[in-house]
């Protein structure tokens, strides 16, 4: 395993584009590392290796399979020790605009704008002694039901995450993706009781991935709601599968379910502007999708396999932007839709050595 991050270090090096990655609840980590620097993008979702794809889809790039070397390796247990973070000062100035930006939002949805809108914000973090390698291996130490990942191109920069939403596993007409929402922090207690505002956001989602999969698929199928925990935060989790119409194309499906209500909002198209409008900032990958398309290396097959670009950070020089967001529904409270991003923003803190002096 050494080996495997030696020969990825070395490609980093030379500036060249690569990405690790590590599947849920899998012990392998594979890697492309791209054998020029060249930025290729996605043209019509034939092509084979790793997307990643902006929230706006304007940005739809890929590391192709025919330009990579392609490694992999088993993970090896290593321990971690993790800095004590929960003492972090807030940023007053932070916490008000976020609140403010939540207030209109709720202000939005009880003028009958749209129904829910899911609100972000980033955040800047102080890094020392940054090692990309490092963070990497304690993404997957600590978030194993995650797709944790390490993306790069000198292009586009380095962004990381461990991500607990899927957006479309498809193999052939076969697909299955998920209806994620709702979040509570995880406490020492065993049972989970979720409020109707969770509930309902949940729901929201559910509907809609339905709603839109039905016009490209033969056969829709839906599980019950549960509980699953990712990290130290609790989501409500459906799961969805069926399968697609023989003239459905992957390119369909993708544009049927991104961006999903559980990163936008629903109605989307409302939602979405009324995010661009407000949240003045860029979120470019963040709430994007990233994973392999048209490729498996696990199993040598044909199948696509893409997650939500949740739970993320960017990295630049010696600061980390991470993005975080909360699904805003009539019910919502603003301090603590504040407070659930705070939490959000603990799953990458725990993996960096950050100072006390954080900034927004």
């Amino acid at each position: 395993m050494n080996d495997f991050f030696s020969t990825i270090r070395k490609h980093q090096e030379q500036k060249l584009p690569f990405v690790i990655y590590s599947k849920p609840n899998s012990s392998s980590i594979f890697a492309l590392l791209q054998q020029n620097d060249t930025l290729h993008s996605v043209s019509d979702y034939s092509e084979k290796g790793f997307v990643f794809a902006s929230f706006d889809e304007k940005q739809l790039f890929i590391i192709p399979e025919e330009q990579s070397r392609i490694i992999s390796a088993e993970q090896t247990l290593v321990g971690f020790s993790f800095n004590e973070i929960d003492d972090l000062s807030v940023d007053p100035e932070a916490k008000r605009q976020y609140e403010d930006l939540v207030s209109r939002g709720i202000e939005a949805i009880n003028n009958e704008e749209f129904k829910k809108v899911v609100l972000s914000r980033s955040e800047k973090v102080d890094l020392i002694d940054f090692d990309f390698i490092v963070t990497f291996k304690r993404l997957i130490h600590l978030y194993p039901s995650s797709f944790s990942y390490c993306f790069f191109h000198p292009e586009i920069g380095f962004w990381m995450g461990a991500t607990p939403e899927q957006l479309l596993k498809a193999n052939g007409n076969a697909f299955e993706t998920t209806a994620l929402a709702g979040t509570q922090k995880a406490t020492l207690e065993t049972e989970i009781s979720w409020q109707q505002k969770e509930k309902d956001e949940q729901q929201y989602v559910t509907d809609f991935i339905i709603k839109r999969l039905r016009e490209v698929a033969s056969s829709v199928n839906v599980t019950e709601p549960y509980s699953i925990k990712a990290g130290s935060i609790w989501h409500i989790k459906t799961d969805i599968s069926g399968v697609l119409n023989d003239n459905s194309t992957l390119e369909e499906v993708i544009d049927t379910l991104h961006p999903t209500p559980a990163v936008c909002g629903l109605p989307k198209k409302k939602a979405k502007a009324f995010i661009l409008e407000n949240e003045n900032y860029d979120r470019t990958f963040y709430t994007g999708f990233l994973g392999e398309l048209n490729c498996s290396f696990a199993h040598n097959a044909h199948s696509s396999d893409l997650f939500v670009n949740l739970r993320s950070m960017q990295i630049v020089d010696n600061t980390a932007i991470l993005y975080m967001g909360c699904g805003v529904t009539k019910e919502s409270i603003p301090e603590k839709e504040w407070e659930e991003s705070v939490n959000k923003s603990m799953t990458m803190k725990r993996v960096l050595n950050i100072k006390k002096n954080s900034s927004c």
